[in-house]
């Protein structure tokens, strides 16, 4: 196992929350990477067979602006000895520290510093955040390097992301950045001041807006006032300039493009905060022009894969009326419940089909077809009952080929406790919990309704529901299900997902 997912998923207990935060700093320190012109090493707290708490090395940045200090992978390795009273330092008094002195590495000299990691989301007492890693940054010394504008920028820069980090405010969830040809350092840099001038543009950035259509000096100028004017839309150049005020107002990072003069460029906007002191922003600006000429040869076949979904879906809504319309019809009691199971069933595999179309990458927000089909199932499995239905925690965003067999076995479940939980009471309640770490997703359905029969057996159930719960479990998840009484009486279903079963 080499991913971080895997990695944290097989050492430590974080939360999702948590999880989440440490990918999104290695989403993002590449770009930390090469404004420090230093190596980045994710070292994470974990648990030693004997109790004692160790670190591990669990991803690995190397910068692409100069040579590394590490050649070697250090990923799922350990820290040196020396190493480790600084990580510990940083863990208990969530301090950046730099060695005084640089220390060898397999034959290179190497400056060491480090930097705590703060979720964001976890807040104690103190009101500061839980620091649930720290950050190695290795400076090769070997690499020799002149002091230029350029270096005093970016190192300036990296300092001030690098405080943010430790704060807690970078990077954090509401980044609006998709990965879609990112700018990088080298793609392009813009420093800008509190009031939105220029303060420094690398050369490539200036060529970029060069080629855009401004043809002045950039620095001094500003900034917004110049995406705008070269952007040969209006409303697009608009949105680009806002961009570049949120960003000196602390809008967390967000990602404009701009077309002038026949040139295509992507820009981002970053707030530096640090300390929560407003210190300019800094825009990274890459010329995409030969890109965008590929990208709209794609186009069409995203929109293919999208179209598809979508009359997947209406398809199946038909399927469901029709269905629904010869319940209406049929006299028998047994027969219009079978049917009405099924149009519930089809609907809920509508869902998906429905977020699929409007997903560019083949996810599905989970939490936001339940909070849509779960309405629909009260209406159709328990007409007239007042039984209500809540959901707490998130099950997030999965992979479409997880997507279909979670929904359909969760809206089983959901359908089950009404149909049998519910039979000889009017009233009660269904809540569906879901905790999620880097390895597993559960998900609890409880219900207060009657509770299990003293026969019941799982394995020996014959109802259709059941044994579509089951089959999708086993063969299409990989995952474990157990029914059984609740504590407080009504029923207790448990669903227990690997994360990573699949490659996912």
């Amino acid at each position: 196992m080499s991913t971080l997912s895997n990695l944290l998923a097989a050492h430590t207990d974080l939360p999702g929350t948590s999880v989440a935060h440490l990918q999104r700093i290695v989403a993002e320190w590449q770009l930390l990477a090469d404004l420090s012109f230093a190596d980045f090493l994710l070292w994470v707290p974990v648990t030693s067979p004997q109790g004692a708490r160790r670190f591990l090395c669990m991803a690995q940045s190397r910068p692409t602006t100069t040579a590394t200090a590490h050649p070697e992978d250090m990923v799922d390795s350990a820290p040196a000895e020396s190493l480790v009273p600084q990580l510990q330092r940083a863990m208990e008094d969530t301090a950046l520290r730099r060695e005084d002195q640089p220390r060898w590495h397999r034959g290179r000299s190497v400056r060491r510093e480090v930097v705590p990691v703060r979720a964001p989301q976890a807040r104690e007492a103190s009101g500061r955040g839980e620091v649930i890693a720290v950050l190695g940054r290795d400076t090769n010394l070997a690499a020799p390097r002149v002091p230029s504008t350029l270096e005093i920028t970016y190192l300036a820069v990296a300092a001030d992301l690098l405080q943010m980090v430790a704060d807690g405010t970078f990077p954090t969830a509401q980044s609006k950045d998709e990965g879609r040809s990112t700018p990088r350092v080298g793609d392009g840099l813009v420093r800008i001041s509190s009031t939105g001038r220029v303060l420094y543009a690398s050369p490539n950035a200036a060529s970029a807006f060069h080629r855009l259509g401004w043809s002045d000096e950039l620095v001094g100028a500003d900034l917004a006032g110049v995406v705008r004017e070269v952007a040969d839309d209006a409303f697009e150049g608009t949105e680009a300039a806002e961009h570049v005020r949120g960003a000196l107002a602390g809008t967390p990072s967000q990602r404009a493009e701009l077309e002038g003069h026949g040139a295509s460029a992507v820009l981002r906007a970053l707030p530096l905060h640090p300390r929560g002191v407003p210190s300019g922003a800094v825009v990274l600006a890459r010329d995409v022009t030969d890109v965008r000429r590929r990208d709209r040869a794609l186009l069409s076949k995203d929109a293919t894969i999208r179209e598809i979904h979508h009359r997947v879906k209406n398809n199946l809504q038909t399927v469901a009326a029709l269905l629904r319309l010869q319940a209406r019809r049929t006299p028998h009691a047994e027969a219009q419940e079978a049917l009405t199971e099924s149009v519930r069933r089809v609907a809920s595999i509508a869902l998906v089909h429905e977020a699929l179309a409007a997903s560019v990458d083949e996810r599905v927000d989970i939490d936001d077809v339940l909070d849509r089909v779960l309405p629909m199932m009260n209406d159709l499995a328990r007409p007239g009952a007042r039984v209500a239905m809540s959901r707490a925690g998130e099950v997030g965003v999965l992979p479409a080929v997880m997507a279909t067999p979670l929904v359909m076995v969760l809206t089983e479940l959901v359908a089950n406790a009404l149909e049998h939980g519910f039979a000889e009471r009017a009233s009660g309640s269904v809540v569906i919990t879901a905790t999620r770490t880097a390895a597993v997703l559960e998900v609890e359905v409880a219900d207060d309704g009657r509770g299990l029969p003293e026969t019941f057996s799982l394995e020996r159930a014959t109802g259709l529901g059941l044994q579509i719960v089951r089959t999708l479990v086993d063969s299409e998840l990989a995952g474990a299900l157990s029914i059984r009484p609740a504590e407080d009486g009504g029923t207790r279903a448990v669903l227990k997902v690997p994360l990573q079963h699949r490659g996912r």
